[in-house]
């Protein structure tokens, strides 16, 4: 049997369907990579974190349904419209995010054969790794915890043997990812936190280097901020802030204030001298006038953010934040994306230039028209010149010597 899987969204997301393309590929079926192979299964894992990515999940439905193959759905986008799609699509399966990880399951009895334990190599050459799923939380904008529920922890164990499968293969970073890694190991007996599991990782591994996916402000203290040090931990570090200023963050119901996380950014700045720094920021929040738009613009201005991932607020069903009465308009949305969008470009250029001259180590990722596409401990996006011969997957050290049109270009050392 041939199969695709489609993914939306967060690492979560493409975690999940590693997992569900090595069960079947341990099935003796075939991944589809060529776009002109025969599908007998597309399986569309979907994200419903913004009405954008709910419009995204149902163009891609819609595109694959009109194809005579297989149609499983899952994802968060299934979750919120089961009951639609059930109603309105009744020839695709639809599979849930907690049966997600049995897919193999939904296949057709004459498709399944036994699972043999095989060596494994998935398509990315930095693969995540899930740790955990689910979000305690309750910020007034996200839907998440109602698609994937309370925190649920991964056994130790299961997580240790997946990266030394991975490291054994031959992978050179391994990505650990979650929908709140910062609440790994409180649901376990006995409870673990983050540090323990890293610390886990990097006394069970030889080489491999671990990168976070995403982390949350409240979750760094002392232990996290000893265990980040470590050489083998990416220096790249993604914090959400959400917003830069008190009543907007009050009304996310989010649990830090604008001195809080601008106090712990230091105490990293602190405990590790190079790093390179990432955010997400909401604009149009209800409630978001110009002082509070003013205000977060000033706090971006006190942290050294490397780049930041724009969201224009999006309604999200049943979400505390979607009855709110006051309410931003969507010209106002767009006005205030752009603004911080040109702040964010800006200071992605500000930190490459800085950059150009110094030594990187890189996972060279795969070979394109333009040249090799590689990534950096710092999570610089590094471009390679084609014509040398390098092995995808391999981890080498480069100099970066420009930037130009959005890209930068490195060369290996080799050949310096």
């Amino acid at each position: 049997m041939n199969f695709k899987i489609l993914t939306l969204g967060c690492k979560t997301n493409q975690a999940e369907s590693a997992e569900i393309e090595k069960k079947l590929c341990q099935a003796g079926h075939q991944r589809v990579i060529d776009s002109s192979d025969k599908i007998d299964v597309c399986i569309i894992n979907t994200c419903s974190v913004t009405s954008k990515a709910d419009q995204q999940s149902r163009n891609l439905i819609n595109r694959y349904i009109k194809e005579n193959i297989k149609i499983i759905v899952t994802g968060c986008y299934s979750v919120l419209n089961y009951e639609y799609l059930k109603k309105n699509l009744p020839n695709i399966e639809i599979v849930k995010n907690d049966r997600k990880l049995d897919i193999i399951n939904f296949l057709k009895d004459g498709d399944i054969k036994e699972v043999v334990p095989l060596s494994y190599r998935t398509s990315k050459k930095r693969p995540a790794v899930k740790i955990q799923e689910g979000c305690n939380n309750a910020c007034s904008y996200c839907i998440v915890p109602q698609t994937r529920g309370k925190s649920k922890s991964k056994d130790p164990n299961l997580i240790l043997e997946e990266i030394k499968e991975l490291e054994l293969l031959g992978y050179k970073e391994i990505v650990l990812t979650g929908t709140h890694i910062g609440a790994y190991g409180m649901d376990l007996i006995p409870k673990l936190t983050l540090s323990d599991i890293i610390k886990k990782i990097l006394s069970n591994t030889s080489n491999v280097r671990i990168r976070l996916s995403s982390i949350e402000i409240t979750d760094i203290g002392d232990e996290l901020l000893d265990v980040l040090s470590n050489k083998r931990v990416c220096k790249h570090f993604h914090i959400p802030l959400q917003s830069g200023d008190n009543k907007i963050l009050n009304l996310m119901n989010r649990k830090y204030s604008v001195d809080n996380y601008v106090s712990i950014i230091e105490e990293l700045k602190k405990k590790i001298k190079d790093f390179s720094l990432g955010t997400d920021i909401i604009t149009g929040f209800p409630y978001e006038g110009e002082r509070e738009f003013k205000n977060t613009l000033a706090t971006i201005e006190t942290i050294p953010f490397t780049y930041m991932h724009i969201f224009t607020y999006s309604k999200r069903p049943t979400t505390k934040a979607s009855q709110y009465k006051v309410q931003v308009s969507e010209i106002i949305k767009k006005e205030r994306s752009k603004i911080l969008r040109n702040v964010s470009d800006k200071r992605k250029e500000e930190y490459i230039q800085k950059n150009i001259g110094n030594i990187k180590e890189v996972i060279v990722e795969n070979k394109t028209d333009n040249g090799y596409l590689s990534t950096s401990d710092d999570y610089l996006r590094i471009v390679i010149d084609k014509n040398i011969k390098l092995e995808e997957g391999s981890l080498i050290k480069v100099i970066i010597k420009h930037y130009q049109d959005g890209i930068v270009y490195g060369v290996p050392t080799f050949n310096s």
